[in-house]
């Protein structure tokens, strides 16, 4: 139940020409004058430049090193374009949605198909497709109605073949089949019946399956010649839940485990498959491992990144070492990253992360040392007045340490030292999940929002993930309770700080920061000034009764974390935790966004709060979206409800305001209720 607002982007932007809301040209910041500016002198920067579609994102390279390939708009949309990689300039689209952003895509085996999986309406139920690039002919391998696909295996050896499972038998599990990339045949290989998942070797030989257990943990079976083990290999617990295998080797004789078994944070350790001897490759007291580098072709492990407040790599490989060095000298401050290599890893498709500037993406030889630009996503930011984001740690009233970050507006801070010189409006912008996590690294929501004269938050709570298993296990049972004092501490110490006042602060999320926002308003009614939900649970039960069927495997962990709804005394502690039930306590202003055809929190969620607060005459803002599901994919959507919350957040704060315009008429927004509450919706709405 998680959902990503922001970061280093794929179809979450949107490129327009940058406007100003003050007459200081951009040259001027580009002067290094940004230290004398105040926050009203600050450009606006347009909402449109920060959450429309890219000019280009998510670059890939074929296997064989023949083709580029990327995301960019045809006709508004986001589609797949392909060129040959010497000719970047003759790309052309590959495919050609026209109502829905292709969410993700990567390439076959054989380089000879471009493939991609779809939705319909931010329903989920994803189908996968294929291109092949030569012809153009696409083909649906998994034409099946509300069913959706996952992709378990792809491989190097194997080229026009892949593994996936279908949940078109029975919905709660995925059925693996062979998926002949050539005829489009489904060859079925084994059942799914009570396993989470399975796992493939470079052969597609199926080599490894999950099972739920009782214990809120995984049951991980050996299988061979096609036969799941009686016992399992290795077994877990709620405690240990992380503990998971990464992968093979190519040669099938080494498989890689993140395991938290004996310690708090995961470790990475190489388990000879033969004799089951295992070697640890890293591990670091204050973060789990799990981010891994691996050759192309070996699959062996070259680096593994530590994420505590910021992403660290650990190299294994000299030569990887060496790369990455020429990369940051050349390509200056900030995380490099590398999104593709081909097969021969002669080519990489890199970039860098520098938070506070729009990065750009190269192609990179080697061999050469030569790197190539091949686009800036967001050219419109270009001298943008963004902002840097400050890693921080907060300690929580019973002693854990809560890893934050920090944004706060242009000019506030003259002295770059992450405090502003005098307290400014603040935004608790809460992450999704809630087991996943906040990071260090460009965010669109931090630099709106701090653009707009707001120091922005974002915490990163118990239950989050990546942070061991004692923070992590911490938040069990917890929603409303300890994981909401983690917030309130975190606004107590942006307060004592002088980053804010009391009586300045939102609360804004999606998905988990989305019930988080509503918690916030009905079980602590004073903390904040208002709060913006999208797409967030009111009731617990009630999302406990409808999740997706696919996420059956996962049933017993919601019960273990959340409460039990199959006992009155797990029902009790959900309804504890239910905004819902004491809705009549809302005080402060209240901005809901939801999809209509979510299937992870379903619309009764936002339905059922506002007719709470109606019935008790509460004031209440409900914006309803007919064809988005969990958070808002299109663009229009997107720059439409981040506009309402502006309007809504400037009403509350005092932050600055870019005009609501057309972004109503442009997006599908149906304002349920509450249109008179936001400055200029009721007239945005109703003007022809």
């Amino acid at each position: 139940m998680s959902i990503r607002l922001t970061r280093r982007g794929t179809a979450t932007f949107v490129p327009l020409a940058f406007a100003l809301a003050a007459a200081l040209p951009l040259q001027v910041l580009a002067q290094g004058q940004q230290a004398t500016l105040t926050v009203g002198d600050t450009p606006l920067i347009p909402r449109a430049a920060l959450f429309g579609n890219p000019t280009k994102a998510g670059a890939q390279l074929s296997p064989d090193g023949q083709w580029l390939s990327w995301l960019a708009p045809l006709k508004g949309v986001m589609n797949v374009w392909v060129a040959p990689v010497n000719q970047p300039s003759a790309a052309k689209p590959v495919t050609d949605s026209t109502d829905r952003p292709i969410p993700a895509y990567f390439w076959s085996g054989n380089s000879e198909r471009v493939l991609f999986v779809q939705d319909k309406g931010g329903d989920e139920n994803f189908r996968l497709y294929g291109v092949k690039v030569a012809t153009g002919e696409k083909q649906d391998f998994t034409p099946f109605d509300k069913v959706r696909v996952r992709v378990i295996g792809l491989s190097n050896k194997r080229l026009n073949e892949a593994l996936v499972g279908i949940n078109n038998r029975d919905p709660r599990w995925h059925d693996v089949h062979l998926l002949n990339l050539q005829t489009g045949e489904l060859q079925l290989v084994m059942k799914g019946d009570g396993y989470a998942g399975f796992l493939a070797d470079e052969d597609l030989r199926l080599r490894g399956a999950v099972r739920p257990n009782a214990a809120g943990g995984s049951d991980y079976f050996r299988i061979e010649d096609g036969k799941v083990a009686d016992k399992p290999l290795v077994s877990t617990t709620l405690e240990d839940a992380a503990t998971s295998p990464l992968g093979f080797t190519s040669d099938g004789k080494t498989l890689y485990w993140t395991d938290s078994r004996d310690r708090d944070t995961t470790a990475l350790f190489a388990e000879d498959v033969a004799t089951g001897q295992r070697k640890l490759i890293g591990q670091d007291a204050r973060a789990d491992l799990g981010g891994t580098l691996r050759h192309p072709v070996t699959g062996e492990v070259q680096a593994y990144a530590v994420n505590y407040l910021t992403n660290e790599w650990q190299f294994l490989d000299a030569g990887l070492k060496a790369d990455f060095q020429w990369l940051q000298k050349n390509l200056g401050q900030g995380e490099v990253f590398v999104a593709s290599r081909t097969r021969a890893d002669d080519r990489w498709i890199v970039g860098i992360d520098a938070v506070s500037k729009v990065s750009a993406t190269y192609l990179f030889d080697r061999k050469a040392r030569q790197l190539t630009p091949l686009y800036v996503a967001r050219p419109e930011l270009q001298g943008a007045p963004l902002v840097p984001m400050h890693p921080l740690e907060i300690k929580s009233r019973d002693g854990l340490t809560l890893p934050s970050y920090l944004s706060l507006p242009q000019g506030s801070d003259r002295n770059g030292d992450g405090k502003p010189e005098k307290a400014v409006p603040m935004v608790l912008l809460v992450h999704g999940g809630p087991w996943a996590r906040d990071g260090y690294g460009y965010n669109g929501m931090h630099q709106w929002l701090a653009n707009r004269g707001y120091a922005v938050l974002s915490v990163n709570f118990r239950a989050s993930t990546g942070f061991g298993k004692k923070f992590l296990n911490a938040g069990n049972q917890q929603w409303g309770l300890a994981m909401h004092d983690d917030l309130i501490d975190a606004v107590n110490w942006a307060v004592k700080q002088g980053v804010t006042r009391a009586d300045q602060v939102a609360i804004m999320g999606g998905s988990y920061g989305g019930y988080a926002t509503l918690a916030g308003l009905a079980f602590t009614p004073t903390t904040f000034a208002c709060g913006v939900d999208i797409v967030g649970p009111s009731n617990l039960e009630t999302l406990l009764a409808t999740i997706p069927p696919y996420w059956e495997a996962g049933r017993k962990q919601f019960a273990l974390r959340m409460g039990d709804p199959a006992t009155e005394a797990g029902r009790t502690i959900l309804r504890a935790a239910s905004p819902l039930y004491k809705a009549d306590q809302i005080q402060r202003p209240l901005l809901i966004g939801q999809g209509a055809n979510d299937p992870r929190v379903k619309q009764a969620e936002s339905d059922q709060i506002v007719q709470a607060m109606q019935a008790k005459k509460i004031p209440v803002t409900y914006v309803l979206y007919p064809d988005e599901g969990h958070g808002f994919a299109k663009p229009g959507n997107r720059i439409g409800f981040f506009a309402v919350s502006e309007a809504f957040l400037g009403r509350c704060l005092g932050g600055r305001v870019e005009p609501l315009g057309d972004t109503q008429r442009q997006s599908t927004a149906q304002v349920v209720h509450g249109a008179e509450f936001v400055p200029g919706l009721k007239e945005a709405i109703t003007k022809p």
